[in-house]
């Protein structure tokens, strides 16, 4: 080997080993830095957590202050043993940061003396203490500290966040730099090997030049030859190997990679660009411009043509994590892209090109988008959920008493008509709140296997009255047996109010089609949609020929009173209906909407479990009877309403206001023919819990509940437990009779468990 070529392969080799070096180096701290971003979402986590535990406190003694039930009192006192625990399980979470953990001990006796508070009031209503309550609460001391408390860890959760934001953005720099250096030690091998193979020519003609001037040096040249051909051929196979890796690499990276020359010319690039970009080597990043439409991160405001990664790296910018959203205008989704990007210097420092890395972010965007969709939906249906079982106690008051109103003033037909008006706004209130609880998931189904093909074309003959004849309505069913386990009733609500949206996006007329298909969603769908199983499903899909919607449209179309109707057109409760039946099923809805273009929206409904069930024959008007009713009812106005009615319809009635009230009547040897509760109530156990303990002293007793919502007391999965019959607040007078003849009727109720 002549010296020329030792020193090319020697500074070859060590500014490889430079570069292994680094490489290592930076491998280390990506690992580092990945930890200390788990770290900081632990830290995040524990801080929601004591939060939760901390208004979940505050929560039962106010359920306690209201109810006086000792089923808040055992919550408050299993709330409050985990609150220390947590706290300091959070100093440990903190540790390393001075200031977090010295915010963190200030908050600490903040929190502490809040829980007591609570639990001095407590103890105090508890033993009926009118004054010393007044005087705890004319301090006003709980309600300053619980801001403070909120206060302090908004500031601990927004200090972790600043961490995680600079860690994460720490972690992807190192990424950035890692896969720079990895590229660069591919260059500098690519070039020493063509270096190596220019003097390995050069010394071949040397060579051949010495054994022609001189015969006699024939055979030491010869074995000379042979000994440096050896050397250059095992070095040129460790380069070979050492490339292979590197392109093995190089090829098989998630990121796109482009080398680009000073005209924006593709030099180099890897199957990720030909795969995300469209991007191939002699491609002109120039020409490619004009096939899509670029926006910043926004998605709204676009990116000049100077502002273009390729344009500022080769004005000798260097950046990291350029968020650019593209819009191909052949149709190709939207692609939401972070680049990263260094020029390229010649010898005398001037850019001779560039390199940028591509990193396709519109998956995790996507799902980040869904999962902050999806938590608030949730958060606003158990807002909605927490407030009906009031408003339906007093729905069934004033939707009873103005039904009773209205038939006794025959005789004065202004005074009924005002009473008419009054029944009609009632009943307007209790179709508002049961789609509410559709929203909320709350509502009490009672699924069968359905033939969806069957029900659709029902469906489809009920809209077209509906609808009117501007609208042309077309099915398209998939043969076959087609059954799904759903509530019929809810699915017939569902169709006919997505039906109404896609009439009112089609003033002018138009096509609606109903579509069925048995489908699959695999693991693939259901990672880029984190609420779905994969598995068998029955897709209704339900399009139309209209205006469409925009993105931010439909980001809100489920969330319960948004609507884009005029005024008096719409409540916007319609797709949240959908949504709350859907989900409560155990299915899945997905929105497909193109301004300009229509829109579609497709049910995931579950499969059959069995035989198709037919409908049960439409009862009779019920009549009254002279059996005895035991009504169980906390709502002292709800408790004399039910009475009025049962004892005007010919029973006699026994009422209680708890569950210690009941069974207290009971033992003494009160007599009934059927016990008629509300679900919740006070006196330290549920409706379903004081039917099983009457069950205990009565074997076959009848029960029929009430509610105003549904809780797991009686419904579990969306549907009601076997053997469990329910009246939903608020109802009418012919329900009440209807309901406690069936009830009276029915098979005794099974003993409760041992």
């Amino acid at each position: 080997m002549i010296p020329s070529q030792r020193v090319i392969l020697g500074a070859g080799l060590a500014v490889l080993l430079l570069i292994t070096a680094a490489s290592i180096g930076l491998d280390v701290k990506s690992r580092s830095d990945t930890a200390w971003v788990s770290h900081t979402v632990k830290a995040l986590k524990k801080i929601s957590d004591l939060r939760a535990l901390i208004r979940h406190a505050e929560s039962a003694a106010r359920g306690y202050e209201i109810y006086r039930t000792s089923s808040f009192n055992d919550e408050f006192q299993a709330v409050h043993a985990q609150i220390a625990p947590a706290l300091a399980d959070l100093k440990r979470g903190l540790r390393g940061n001075p200031d977090q953990i010295a915010l963190l001990e200030s908050t600490e006796p903040l929190v502490l003396r809040r829980v007591d508070i609570a639990a001095q009031a407590m103890r105090l209503r508890t033993a009926n203490d009118g004054d010393g309550i007044a005087a705890l609460q004319s301090k006003g001391e709980g309600r300053s500290l619980m801001d403070t408390v909120m206060g302090n860890l908004d500031r601990l959760s927004s200090g972790e966040e600043r961490l995680l934001s600079a860690r994460s953005q720490d972690s992807r720099r190192t990424g950035i730099v890692l896969l720079g250096i990895d590229v660069a030690g591919a260059l500098v091998i690519l070039l020493l090997v063509v270096m190596v193979m220019r003097e390995s020519q050069r010394a071949t003609v040397q060579l051949q030049s010495s054994l022609e001037q001189t015969q006699a040096a024939k055979e030491a040249l010869e074995a000379a030859v042979a000994e440096r051909t050896e050397h250059l051929v095992t070095a040129h196979d460790e380069l070979r190997l050492s490339v292979n890796v590197l392109q093995s690499t190089f090829r098989s990276m998630a990121e796109a990679v482009l080398v680009i020359d000073s005209d924006g010319t593709v030099l180099l690039s890897n199957p990720a660009a030909e795969r995300m970009l469209l991007h191939r080597t002699g491609m002109s990043l120039g020409n490619l411009r004009v096939l899509s439409d670029v926006f910043h991160g926004d998605g709204v405001t676009p990116l000049n043509p100077d502002e273009l990664p390729s344009a500022r790296v080769l004005r000798g910018d260097e950046f990291e994590d350029l968020e650019m959203i593209v819009r191909p205008h052949s149709g190709n989704g939207t692609r939401h892209l972070m680049i990263s990007g260094r020029p390229m210097r010649d010898g005398q420092g001037n850019i001779s090109g560039a390199v940028l890395v591509y990193h396709d972010a519109t998956a995790s965007r996507e799902t980040e988008r869904q999962l902050y969709q999806s938590q608030k939906l949730d958060s606003i249906g158990k807002l909605t959920g927490g407030v009906a079982h009031d408003f339906n106690n007093m729905l069934t008051v004033i939707s009873g008493n103005t039904e009773t109103l209205v038939a006794g003033l025959k005789e004065q037909p202004e005074l009924q008509r005002t009473a008419r008006l009054i029944d009609d706004a009632a009943a307007r209130c209790a179709d508002l709140i049961q789609h509410l609880l559709a929203f909320a998931r709350k509502q009490p189904l009672q699924p069968r296997d359905v033939e969806i093909n069957a029900a659709i074309t029902d469906i489809a003959k009920l809209l077209r009255p509906t609808l009117g004849e501007q609208i042309q309505i077309e099915t398209v069913l998939e043969q076959g047996p087609m059954t799904s386990h759903i509530d019929p009733s809810r699915l017939t609500n569902a169709v006919l109010n997505m039906a109404i949206n896609a009439r009112d996006a089609m003033p002018n007329g138009g096509k609606l089609l109903l579509e069925t298909h048995h489908v699959v969603l695999d693991e693939a769908y259901a990672q880029a949609n984190a609420d779905v199983t994969p598995g068998p499903y029955v897709m209704l899909a339900v399009s139309d020929t209209g205006t469409g919607m925009p993105q931010s449209v439909q980001d809100n179309a489920f969330e319960p009173f948004f609507t884009t109707k005029e005024v008096g057109k719409g409540s916007g409760l319609g797709l949240s209906m959908v949504y709350g039946f859907v989900k409560q099923s155990g299915g899945h809805i997905k929105i497909y909407s193109e301004e300009g273009h229509g829109t579609t929206i497709k049910l995931y409904l579950p499969p059959g479990q069995g035989a198709v069930e037919t409908a049960s024959a439409i009862a009779p008007q019920a009549e009254g009877g002279a059996e005895t009713i035991f009504v169980v009812e906390d709502d002292n106005l709800v408790r004399t309403f039910v009475t009025a009615q049962l004892q005007s319809l010919g029973y006699k009635t026994v009422a209680a206001a708890d569950s210690k009230a009941a069974l207290e009547l009971i033992d003494a040897g009160q007599a009934f023919d059927l016990l008629f509760t509300d679900v919740v109530i006070p006196g330290g156990m549920s409706g379903r819990e004081l039917a099983d303990e009457v069950a205990k002293r009565r074997p076959g007793v009848k029960v029929l509940y009430t509610s105003g919502y549904t809780d797991n007391a009686i419904v579990h999965h969306g549907k009601l437990d076997d053997g469990v019959m329910l009246l939903t607040k608020p109802y009418r007078r012919n329900q009440l009779a209807e309901m406690i003849r069936k009830a009276l009727s029915a098979s005794p109720a099974p003993p409760p468990p041992a």
